[in-house]
């Protein structure tokens, strides 16, 4: 019988526990709720804010949307048949991540209002301490990170903005309480989320300045509201929602011939994106402007119907000087041209690739995590677990992020592997499991070999991709079907089996 299938307890009973998991966005939600499928509950999950959610929770800026059909982007053992469009809105999906914590009973584990600040790994006990703001600290058998990487807004350091006289902020932290109307406003960046709150904003600001240091390639759009007959088929005959799901997820694995194997064939890949530009923006000299020089794929492919007309109002004007400075009220170009406005609004995304460089873990000898990642880049064994730390798994980690296809299923996938790997600890009753160095060594030189012939790398484009010294810590080189096979068994001759030298001394309930 597997040790961490313990009676279904409050919370408040966990001080010492089987699992902790970070975070509740779709992975930290994912990993509760197989648990639970599994008969597993002797698990915390520490969540800083005082809701579910994770970056669905967070991000309320206008117009903000998945760009993977909702069919897909949702668990596969949790299908809604009620999707109001192809592409969901942030409260939609917020609404789903809520539903299925309620549905799945995870809320009594959840500790609101507990952020992670690291943890410690006891060699004696093989048992991490987990330490918060907000909730003490905890022990656990296994920590499971579900932080995510889109979390850490991505500020620039302009010169003099410590100057502006106005308001500025993120677009991940959305000042709702400005408003807008009429104000002179200045959009810094031109990636994912400002092609989906530019628009909303375009038409009611005075007037509007979108600094763009690249354009990015568009997609059009194929998106529409879900059909009252649809969401009858997919309640009555579940089986057609499933059907489109996986018509769905091949289209979007297809891409990845382009993305990871030939980089040549995204030029017939970029071809509908230079047809939808063409067509949405008519002025010569605008679209001169938004016309990207690099490979399509090289940085994030975003979609849009609305981004390139919005550009095209009177009251909005693209720039692409670079910024020179900020002053008081005023921003000015390296052309030294002045832009007077009130407002700053960021729309640079987020810290990817070092995202999880702030974590303060120490595994085994004390080696420390964030000094071994910053020093040697972030290498794992499958995205998911890492040499020296025992028992700590990722989920959504290095390597595993897709510009292609559904992250919920590699974050499934990875869910599966972590029960698995809980699974081989009550076999061999030992405590606590470490990838052998060998392995990930092994694995690291595998996919980096892969991703200097992809596209992120030969594109000819800087992107969030890289990390600082040029090397892809993000994507995975490949199809998804491929780590979904790699992940489908845990391959225990990779591993150190370890048991623990000195028994723990179980803590007092309630404690």
């Amino acid at each position: 019988m597997c040790p961490l299938r313990r009676r279904d307890k409050s919370i408040d009973d966990n001080r010492d526990t089987g699992i902790v998991i970070i975070g509740t966005g779709f992975s930290g939600l994912g990993m509760a709720i197989q648990l639970k499928r599994s008969g597993i509950h002797d698990f915390v999950i520490l969540e800083k804010a005082d809701d579910v959610g994770g970056t669905w929770r967070d991000n309320t800026y206008p117009g903000c949307a998945c760009d993977i059909r909702s069919n897909l982007y949702s668990f596969s053992y949790a299908q809604n048949p009620d999707w109001s469009r192809r592409y969901a809105g942030s409260k939609e999906i917020w609404d789903y991540l809520r539903g299925c914590a309620d549905k799945y009973g995870i809320r009594r584990h959840v500790r609101f209002g507990a952020e992670f600040t690291g943890a410690t790994f006891d060699e004696e006990t093989l048992r991490w301490t987990v330490h918060t703001v907000g909730a003490g600290s905890y022990t656990a058998r296994a920590v499971v990170a579900g932080v995510g990487v889109l979390h850490i807004p991505s500020i620039p350091e302009l010169p003099g903005i410590e100057r502006f006289e106005g308001r500025r902020f993120h677009s991940a932290e959305w000042d709702h309480g400005h408003d807008l109307t009429g104000r002179k406003v200045a959009v810094i960046g031109t990636g994912a989320s400002a092609i989906q709150f530019v628009p909303r904003i375009a038409e009611r600001v005075g007037s509007l300045t979108v600094f763009q240091r690249t354009p990015p390639w568009i997609l059009p759009k194929p998106d529409r509201e879900t059909s009252r007959w649809e969401r009858l088929m997919y309640r009555v005959v579940p089986f057609t929602q499933r059907l489109r799901r996986v018509a769905r997820f091949l289209i979007y694995d297809a891409r990845a011939l382009g993305f990871a194997i030939n980089p040549k064939l995204m030029k017939v890949l970029s071809k509908p994106a230079a047809r939808h530009l063409e067509h949405q923006v008519p002025d010569p000299q605008l679209r001169a402007k938004l016309t990207p020089t690099y490979t399509m794929g090289c940085k994030r492919v975003l979609i849009s119907n609305d981004f390139y007309p919005a550009l095209a109002r009177p009251n909005v004007e693209l720039v692409t000087d670079a910024i020179a400075e900020v002053r008081e009220h005023s921003i000015v170009t390296a052309a030294g041209d002045e832009h007077e406005v009130d407002t700053i609004i960021y729309g640079t995304g987020f810290h990817v690739s070092d995202a999880l460089y702030h974590l303060a873990i120490t595994g085994r000898d004390g080696r420390d995590l964030t000094e071994e990642w910053r020093t040697r880049g972030a290498r794992t064994y499958l995205g998911i677990t890492v040499s020296g730390f025992p028992n700590l798994f990722f989920l959504l980690g290095p390597n595993t992020g897709l510009g292609h296809n559904s992250v919920v299923l590699m974050i499934e996938a990875q869910t599966r592997y972590v029960l698995r790997c809980l699974a081989a600890l009550a076999r061999r009753d030992v405590d606590a499991i470490d990838v052998r160095s060998v392995a990930q060594n092994r694995f690291d030189r595998e996919i980096h070999a892969k991703l200097r012939k992809g596209v992120w790398n030969v594109g000819g484009c800087r992107s969030w991709y890289l990390d600082p010294e040029g090397v892809n810590r993000t994507v995975w080189p490949g199809f998804v079907w491929q780590y979904l096979r790699r992940t489908n068994k845990v391959i225990l001759d990779d591993y150190e089996l370890l048991k623990a030298k000195r028994p723990r001394v179980a803590a007092r309930s309630g404690a």
